[in-house]
């Protein structure tokens, strides 16, 4: 038996707030859709989503997932490590820190509901994203 969701991610307090639904299919549109839907504590929205496909076999108590996708963000501005220290802004040195550290090159800063930003990995998206 197979199955697919779609995990919406919002921003939280000190990590990111999951909520997991049903989807038939990897549809990105349908997703993008259902995630106008999603409120979270502090009336965070979702600022992206990825897909997971769960199987259980025959005989097998539990699924387990088998495939997932990178994460599509809900718009956002994609920026690079370069161009944070260029800005020169006191507020950024946790980010930068956070970057060098962990080798990040790239990250994407979304306002969808509150600035929340992540590493951007090869395999995400940034869409093109409207609220409403």
């Amino acid at each position: 038996m197979k199955k697919h969701f779609v995990i919406f991610m919002s921003p939280g307090t000190f990590v990111a707030e999951q909520t997991e639904k049903p989807i038939a299919s990897w549809d990105v549109n349908k997703a993008v859709e259902m995630s106008k839907k999603i409120t979270e504590r502090y009336n965070s929205k979702p600022y992206g989503f990825y897909f997971t496909t769960r199987e259980r076999k025959r005989g097998e108590l539990d699924s387990k997932v088998v495939k997932s996708s990178g994460m599509y963000y809900l718009g956002g501005k994609i920026i690079t490590l370069k161009e944070i220290k260029a800005r020169k802004d006191p507020k950024d040195a946790t980010l930068i820190s956070n970057m060098e550290c962990n080798e990040y090159e790239r990250v994407v800063e979304t306002n969808n509901s509150w600035r929340w930003v992540q590493p951007l990995y090869k395999g995400d998206t940034v869409l093109e994203y409207e609220k409403g």
